[in-house]
Order: C-alpha cells, then structure tokens, then sequence
C-alpha cells in the first residue's frame, strides 16, 4: 500500500525531505502543503535578489517538486485552512517544515523605537514576501547600524549602501526600487561583539561586499583583535581562516572615496538603542575584550554612534504552530530525531519534524539534506497506522470545500512563466509578483 505522507512547508527541508521519501525504497505519495502562494521558503524570500548564483539552488528544488509522486498545494495555511489533526485523516504521516521567518530579539532598551527593524523584516520586504507591506521606511537618515556578524547582516548591510539602480538588474518590483531610489543612506555600521575570527560571514559573501563601484568597505582597526584562542579556532574552521584573511586585508588599506561606505566594527556589543520624541538618533555599544576563551567581557568603555536606525540581524526564529507542541525557550518543535515530542516527552504518533524548527536556524542546506534524511528514516520505521481517506481527491475536495484557493505545481509554473517574462520586458531574468492577489491573478492566467 502507498505510504501517504503529507509535508507542510515547501522550503528547502521540506523539499528535500520529498526527494529522500521518494528515493526510498518505499512506495510513496508526497504532498508538499506550502503557505505562500510560491514554493522555495527562504531560497526566494530570504536570499538578497543580487546573490542570483544563490537562487541557482531552485532549479534543483523545482525538478523535486515536479516529480510525479509529489503534489504541490500552495496558499494552504495551517492554523487555519486545516489542523494537524486534520492531516491525519489524509496521511499516514505528517512532517513540519515551516522553518524560521521571525527576527530574534537583541534585548536591549530602545529595541522598540522607531526604525529599530528586525533584519528578516528588511529581507521580506526587499524580498517581495507577499504578507508584509509593499512600502518601507528609510527616514531622512544618512547613516544605520546592522547588528550581527552572519550572512544576513552582510546582505542588509550591502542592500542599504548599495544604490537603487545597481538592484535594478535583480529580480525587485518597481515598489522595491522606489524604496530604495528614497533612501539616503551614506554609511552602514556593522557591529560585532567579537573578535574578527569569530565573524560568522562566508568568504563568498564578504568579498561580494566589495564589489560595487559605489560602496568602499572599511574594516576599523580598534577592535580587530585576534588572541591565541583566535588562531587555535581559524586553525580547525578554513573559511573563518580565509575571513580572517579578506579582513586583515582590508585594515588600514587606501580609501577610494566612493559615494557610500559600509564599516566594519568588531569587539563592540550593543547595549541601547538611543531614541528621540520615539525614534531612533543613535547606537551606544561597550568596548569588548577577549578573555581567551572565545568568549568576551565588557570593558565598561562606551561609545556612541549618531546612526538613525537600526538593523537587527541576531538570528531567525521559529514561530509555533496551532495544536503543536512548541519549546519557547530554544524556539523549537520539541522533538527526539525528528519524532515531535508531546508534554511528556513521549512520541506523538505519525507527527514527524524536519529543518529550522526541528533544530533552529544554524547551518547551511548541506545540513538541511542530513537533517532530513535521519527524520525520513523515522517515518519509514515508524509509520503503520493508516489513514482513513486515503486519496488525492479526498484531500481536493476537502481543501475546496473549506474554500481554500490552492495552488498546484501547474499553477505555479503559470506565476514562475509570467514573472519571467515581466523579466524578459525589462532585459531581466524576472521580475517578482509582490502580492497574493497578483500570483493568484497569474496563477489562473487571469
């Protein structure tokens, strides 16, 4: 009998978690139940749109979903469009793969204020997330602050200095680049509470920082501190050790004078963001200094930065799920391998979890396959209940009589086709539908 398996969420885990179903020696049908009107999770909405060698990764993705032991059934929302319990009248199994769009909190005073973002706000906006709205604040201010030594400071950092015309070749709707055309950015602070050989950066996206005819970055020599507990660190991690080189490169190097700036501070943690009649007007960060452990403490020496907003870029988080045990400490599905977890720590029957919110938002899409693949083996050993409506149509009409607009893989690649061709207008490889309504709109060629 064919193992029915329905997995909610068609972001990188959950599609890798279908091609491994499929590649088993199981007899299988896969049913990837996605939110948004689009598949691809964060490969689309949190990839800067200038990082196209990124996004290479979706054509791999698509020829998964396109297989024919997998469904897609988009614009279908957990919570509610149907429970999880509910799945379970349809499948065998059920693996979550919704992942991590929240920002984390810095926990500082003033993370409240008034252009005080969260950076994965900033990514879905410039990313077109069809939930979030079409218009972003910038202010009058000439210079911001980014929080975080990770992949995502560096594409926030780039985005807010770079100019609105260098997007423009990129895949960003003409609201995304009147935005940016607004702002009036000059400098970009990026603020690390470590020393530089700590920086979470990947080689590749550091030296694309210095790419842009109209961005200089520079690497502030206070702070750029580097102990023997550095060295034994760069010493069995390669790319912090080809960081820590890009970086010591740029230290004290000749400016260019290019229009706008991004610089690099390390050893200076954030402790208030300063505000003004409700709004932001400044930064203020102690010094660090390294105890020799890799950890660091304060010096109790403080500096303020006149920035008019801040960009925090800490980390994402997972968000909980209706009727899901949820570990709100680590921001988690509580789980032993994969197998969700109840109250009591026993294995919910049928109820399997795979990517971000199986493990939280650390590591790249090699960990993602892995992490996949050991949750897909507790399915294929576990799964022996059967579900009592078992096919394709029963799921079908089920959806449409709750008045669930779903989108299938045929649709999709209706919404994939127009917006490329929207590209091909404009000499680009495509351009993004923005909205729900306007997806849904090409999706039915409307």
């Amino acid at each position: 009998m064919t193992l029915r398996v329905a997995v909610v969420g068609a972001g990188p885990a959950g599609i890798y978690a279908a091609d491994i179903l499929t590649k088993s020696e199981a007899d299988v049908s896969v049913d990837l139940i996605e939110r948004l009107p689009a598949p691809f999770g964060l490969v689309r909405y949190g990839v800067a749109p200038d990082h196209p060698r990124i996004k290479e990764i979706i054509k791999a993705l698509q020829r998964i979903i396109a297989k024919p032991e997998v469904r897609l059934l988009a614009n279908v929302d957990l919570g509610n469009d149907l429970k999880v319990e509910e799945l379970r009248e349809f499948y065998d199994a059920v693996i979550i793969a919704t992942g991590a769009m929240a920002d984390r909190d810095l926990n500082v005073p003033g993370e409240d204020l008034k252009r005080s973002y969260g950076a994965a706000d900033f990514v879905s906006w410039y990313d077109s997330h069809p939930d979030v709205a079409q218009t972003w604040d910038f202010g009058d201010g000439t210079h911001t602050a980014v929080i975080g030594v990770g992949n995502v400071a560096l594409d926030v950092a780039r985005v807010l200095a770079k100019t609105a015309d260098e997007m423009l070749v990129t895949d960003i709707p003409p609201q995304v680049y009147a935005g940016l055309k607004s702002k009036k950015i000059t400098d970009v602070h990026v603020f690390a509470r470590r020393g530089p050989a700590y920086a979470k950066f990947s080689p590749m996206e550091l030296r694309e920082l210095n790419h842009s005819p109209n961005v200089e970055v520079i690497v502030h020599p206070e702070g750029f501190e580097v102990d023997d507990h550095s060295m034994e660190h760069i010493a069995k991690h390669k790319t912090h050790k080809l960081v820590l080189d890009i970086l010591a490169n740029w230290v004290g190097r000749d400016l260019e004078g290019k229009p706008h700036r991004i610089h690099l501070h390390f050893m200076e943690s954030p402790t208030e963001i300063l505000g003004e009649d409700g709004e932001v007007v400044g930064l203020r960060t102690e010094r660090t200094e390294l105890v020799g452990d890799g950890s660091v403490r304060g010096t109790g020496q403080f500096t303020d930065w006149p920035v008019q907003s801040v960009y925090r870029a800490v980390g994402y988080a997972s968000s909980a799920l209706p009727d899901v045990p949820f570990d709100s400490r680590n921001l988690v599905i509580p789980n032993e391998g994969g197998r969700v977890l109840d109250l009591d720590g026993n294995p919910i029957p049928g109820t399997f979890v795979t990517g971000w919110i199986k493990r939280g938002p650390v590591g790249l899409i090699g960990h993602t396959k892995s992490d996949a693949a050991e949750t897909v083996g507790h399915v294929l050993a576990d799964t022996t209940e059967t579900a009592t409506a078992r096919t394709t149509d029963d799921v079908d009409a089920f959806l449409r009589e709750r008045g669930v607009d779903f989108i299938t893989i045929e649709d999709w690649e209706r919404i994939d086709a127009h917006e490329i061709s929207l590209g091909e207008a404009e000499q680009r490889l495509r351009v993004k539908l923005p909205t729900r309504e306007q997806m849904i709109g090409a999706a039915r060629d409307a």
